[in-house]
């Protein structure tokens, strides 16, 4: 009995041992409880409140409002318009498995592309910080159904409102305003500085052609930010604080949009160029290339189909002739060659040759010949110009030298990039002998010379380039720089050329100047443009057609273009100012396979001219209103395809 009560004793003595050391484990973890929630509760309260936050409130950008661009008379060029975007925040995304299982829900939703969902996860994988990334601008009522219908099932998928890009005039302006389009990975590689890239936060458009592209930093403007609250599928319940965003320059070009349209109206359809130049500042009035194209579809991304469509169309589209167009510049450079001689010494006023159809190199039996197989009899520089006769300008280059040559005619642009404020000038080629020991690898012979004499051989030139030579030949020898902006107003300063940039260096005199002045008007007046004085009023046109060859004819061989295929008929070129006694106008006109000068190119610069003399102040043609123009932009998107 004793014995079971000692047991008993010492097992409730166990038993309370037991419960002490439970108590104490007990109360050390209630301790050690209370130590961590203070912690978090006093120490580390700033982060958890702060990434609690982040789940319910967003810092997203703002984007700014992209800078307007108007002509010289305010009608406005490039737009914005309000659109539905639909925007997807990436820190819902757990994985790229989730990811792509999630656009391939939202294909059908918001009829994405292939090259839409190539975007999105480029955009996705080289941010530093989450943001939210568009999947589709511009969304269509249908889409936005579809989405509403679904809308439930699509956390952190929603629709904004914002601004895009629009262009009124289709394309009529599209080689000289260019277009925006969506920030590819070429794009980011250009914009890696951490300040510049902080200025494309919220915007999912960059300038790609064009003024858009060249003043990017003028028209792109800088974002603003917004803190909002949202819900847990992303959406915003309402906004808490907003720093605004600042706009984008306003940019006024010289260009006209009433002479822009006579340009493209007397192109009548036809391939070609005209670019048209104030003289007296250099401003470019119109620009244009044709056949164009609607820059609009370029703004939300232009499908892979409809690309291809423009980028094989045989008569290239896409392709800015006015800009980067290479073409034999043929005897409209005669002009400036005839003041070479002067400036060399080498002729004057009274200089003559017996032009008997052809010339030759001492040594050579080799003809050169006239465009007039039975030439021209005797010939002074005055008439080598009105006549066109090639005979003179062989001599003259022949007794000149092709140093002399290159020399002069680089004086007036040809052979660079005359530093017109667009992006991918081409800068022709002025044919030297060091560039053709470069270029081909061979010696210069004196037949390259003849052949560069009258524009033909290796000589090439953009039309752009042959406007400026004709704008500098207007302002006798005052060199002028092209230039399409004419005032920015805004944040950001740009200084604006406004007046010619000195003078070439010639060793005549203003008499000279004059004389070859009155040369390029006897053209118009008795020579080879004289289909120019039909309905001529009020005023005197200076000026020089040129025909281009573009198939080379044998030796011995007559030139018979009934057996040509279209294309392979001679470009037809025209250069000119006007009035000829004060320049308003210096434009240069090239209609591909046009067969002549005088009767294609001269009546397309003509009507330019006769605009700008009579109508440009005084009754200038202006835009439709919107809603017909609009119309008028599908129409002719509708055409162009």
């Amino acid at each position: 009995m004793a014995a079971n009560n000692s047991r008993l004793e010492d097992e409730k003595t166990t038993f309370k041992r037991r419960i002490v050391v439970a108590m104490v484990f007990i109360l050390l973890g209630f301790m050690l409880l209370g130590a961590r929630y203070a912690h978090l509760q006093i120490n580390q309260h700033e982060l958890y409140q702060t990434a609690s936050e982040n789940n319910r409130i967003r810092l997203q950008p703002v984007a700014p409002t992209r800078g307007y661009i108007f002509d010289r008379s305010g009608i406005i060029l490039a737009d914005n318009r309000p659109v539905f975007m639909a925007m997807l925040q990436p820190e819902i995304i757990e994985n790229d498995d989730k990811l792509d299982e999630l656009l391939s829900y939202l294909v059908p939703i918001f009829d994405l592309t292939d090259e839409d969902i190539t975007q999105v996860k480029s955009e996705i994988s080289k941010q530093k910080n989450p943001q939210p990334v568009t999947l589709k601008i511009d969304l269509s009522d249908e889409q936005m159904a579809r989405y509403a219908a679904r809308k439930p099932f699509l956390k952190g998928v929603y629709i904004d409102n914002k601004m895009t890009r629009a262009y009124p005039h289709g394309g009529l302006f599209a080689h000289v305003i260019g277009y925006v389009g969506r920030i590819n990975d070429k794009d980011q590689q250009s914009i890696k500085d951490d300040e510049l890239e902080k200025r494309y936060l919220g915007t999912e458009l960059i300038g790609k052609l064009g003024i858009e592209n060249y003043y990017e930093d003028l028209l792109l403007g800088d974002p603003g930010y917004e803190s909002i609250e949202t819900d847990a599928y992303g959406k915003m319940i309402r906004p808490l604080s907003r720093e605004e965003p600042i706009a984008g320059n306003d940019l006024t070009l010289t260009l006209d949009y009433g002479l822009q349209k006579v340009a493209d109206e007397a192109l009548a359809g036809r391939r070609g160029a005209i670019v048209a130049i104030d003289p007296k500042d250099g401003g470019v009035l119109a620009f244009v290339s044709n056949p164009s194209y609607d820059p609009n579809p370029f703004i939300t991304g232009i499908s892979f189909k409809d690309y291809g469509a423009l980028r094989d169309d045989i008569d290239q589209p896409l392709y800015n002739r006015a800009l980067q167009g290479m073409y034999p510049p043929a005897s409209t450079i005669k002009p400036i060659e005839g003041l070479g001689g002067i400036h060399y010494g080498i002729i004057d006023w009274d200089t003559k040759i017996q032009d008997r159809g052809y010339f030759t190199l001492p040594g050579d039996s080799h003809r050169f010949r006239d465009w007039r197989k039975s030439g021209h009899g005797v010939v002074d520089l005055d008439k080598s110009i009105w006549i066109s006769c090639d005979t003179f300008f062989y001599q003259l280059a022949n007794k000149m030298g092709i140093d002399q040559f290159a020399e002069w005619m680089a004086q007036f642009g040809f052979g660079q990039k005359t530093g017109i404020d667009l992006p991918h000038e081409k800068a022709g080629i002025l044919p030297s002998r060091e560039w053709k020991m470069e270029s081909r690898g061979g010696q210069w012979r004196p037949g390259d010379t003849i052949s560069a004499s009258i524009g033909q051989g290796y000589f090439l030139a953009t039309p752009l380039q042959l406007a400026t030579a004709t704008a500098i030949m207007a302002n006798k020898g005052q060199h002028i720089t092209p230039h399409l902006l004419r005032s920015t107003t805004g944040v950001r300063e740009h200084k604006v050329i406004t007046k010619p940039d000195g003078l070439i260096k010639f060793n005549g005199t203003e008499t000279d100047w004059n004389k070859m002045h009155k040369a390029m008007q006897n053209v118009v007046d008795i020579g080879t443009g004289g289909i120019l004085r039909q309905g001529l009023e009020g005023y005197k046109i200076a000026g020089k057609t040129g025909t281009a060859q573009v198939k080379s004819i044998a030796q011995g061989k007559s030139y018979n273009a009934a057996t040509l295929s279209e294309r392979q008929l001679d470009h037809a070129w025209f250069m000119g100012f006007a009035p000829a006694d004060d320049p308003q106008i210096a434009v240069a006109v090239i209609v591909e396979n046009g067969k002549h000068g005088s009767s294609t190119a001269g009546p397309v610069a003509k009507a330019l001219m006769d605009y700008v003399v009579h109508r440009m102040d005084k009754d200038p043609i202006e835009p439709p209103p919107p809603g017909q123009m609009q119309q008028n932009v599908a129409e002719t998107a509708t055409s162009q395809s």
